[in-house]
């Protein structure tokens, strides 16, 4: 029956080829790391040389991914943003150069050494002249950069907009994936398209996002800040009726990498950012120094049953249901389903309240959506699932939130 399965399923995976790139990956959000938000474009080694680009810093990066547990729980990529490359091309064969002097030996030995603890190895490029920082970009070269991704072995691609046109980006973008795919190896392709043309004011064309790319980046680049997590909450939230229908198994909205354990957030904050990313269905990509992760952080980033909620396999992304008093309810249809239809659900109450003492407040489980007559078994997920009770439709729920904080329940729909 396994085998019978496997082949429906590749059977599957080919006859989709024929028509768009799907390339059978990520069918749940990817889950690792990626060096920006916390690394920047830091190249000088001599000066600070436990933080530059360099393959040191991703090998360090990748050992402590799976001694401190993160990889035994999905977090497999390793992924290497801007600043990797030699600011010129080969002169003779016009292939990109990793940097000699960060990554002295080359990034095939950086993947092999990545792949041998059991991880994944992603790398970043730019639609446009060059990258964001300066560097070479795809433009003019896309068939062999394609090919030089997969000689090196690479899993998952990154490809940003910087220094390009934003109407080339529609086909553009769509053919640098096929020459992916046309490579013969399998990698995760993120497409930054959108967040470029939102900017410029053009509504980009999601019906294509999703036949053509894995994942998307939607708005803004996220900052080491709450006020920069609340700003990517509300572009999401204003623009869910647009946006989330679109996400699913294999193509995902990406409101970027997650910054807990860096210095921005405060515990709380972290369970909230953590929360909301699950609710999303975001790719759950840190970007910090795993070295120095607090414990009670690296308990957040740690939680199966939270990560359990993001990798659900509905793949359906959450909404924002309401706004009550300056409490935000984001809410997301989960496993178990009942044969009647009715879902469980993940939902997250999150306050955006300045004053001093937490806030209590109560909804009935129908303004929530949650109308099974069998009821709800509710549980606290940041409380290692803790039963909170048994609920109907009818009947109320209370919760106490903290100031910019979060509660995070599961009401697992009733089977009796």
């Amino acid at each position: 029956m396994r085998k019978i399965q496997k082949f429906l399923v590749l059977l599957t995976i080919m006859i989709c080829n024929c028509y768009a790139l799907e390339n059978g990956l990520a069918r749940t959000p990817p889950m690792g790391w990626m060096h920006w938000e916390r690394y920047r474009c830091i190249t000088d080694c001599s000066k600070y040389p436990d933080e530059c680009i360099s393959e040191q810093l991703f090998k360090r990066t990748s050992d402590y991914l799976v001694s401190e547990g993160y990889a035994d729980l999905g977090y497999e990529y390793i992924i290497i943003d801007d600043c990797w490359l030699e600011k010129t091309r080969d002169n003779i064969t016009e292939k990109l150069i990793e940097d000699r002097e960060r990554f002295p030996s080359g990034l095939k030995a950086l993947a092999d050494y990545i792949h041998g603890k059991g991880l994944k190895f992603g790398l970043y490029q730019d639609f446009g002249t060059q990258t964001c920082a300066g560097y070479p970009g795809v433009i003019k070269h896309m068939a062999l950069d394609a090919q030089s991704f997969a000689d090196w072995d690479v899993d998952y691609v990154k490809l940003d907009g910087c220094y390009a046109d934003i109407n080339e980006m529609d086909k553009g973008y769509p053919e640098f994936g096929r020459l992916l795919n046309r490579t013969g190896r399998p990698m995760v392709y993120s497409c930054s398209w959108p967040v470029y043309q939102e900017d410029k004011g053009k509504l980009p064309n999601y019906e294509a996002l999703k036949k053509h790319c894995n994942l998307w980046r939607n708005w803004q680049d996220i900052d080491d800040s709450l006020e920069s997590v609340f700003k990517i909450m509300d572009y999401f939230s204003k623009n869910q009726d647009r946006i989330q229908p679109h996400a699913g198994p294999g193509h995902w909205n990406d409101p970027d990498m997650l910054i807990l354990g860096n210095y921005g957030l405060s515990y709380d904050q972290s369970k909230l950012q953590m929360a909301v990313w699950s609710i999303l269905a975001a790719p759950l990509i840190m970007s910090n120094d795993l070295k120095t992760v607090r414990p009670e952080i690296r308990e957040i980033l740690q939680n199966k049953h939270i990560i359990a909620v993001d990798q659900d396999p509905l793949g359906i992304q959450g909404r924002r249901l309401l706004l009550k008093k300056d409490i935000e309810v984001w809410s997301r249809p989960i496993i178990p389903v009942r044969t009647d239809g009715n879902q469980s659900y993940a939902v997250a109450f999150v306050s955006r309240r300045s004053d001093g003492a937490p806030y209590a407040i109560s909804f009935r489980l129908n303004e929530l959506n949650l109308v099974s007559d069998k009821g709800y078994i509710v549980t606290d997920l940041y409380d290692n699932n803790r039963f909170v009770g048994n609920f109907r439709p009818a009947d109320v729920f209370k919760t106490r939130v903290i100031p910019n904080g979060v509660t995070f329940f599961k009401f697992e729909v009733s089977f009796f």
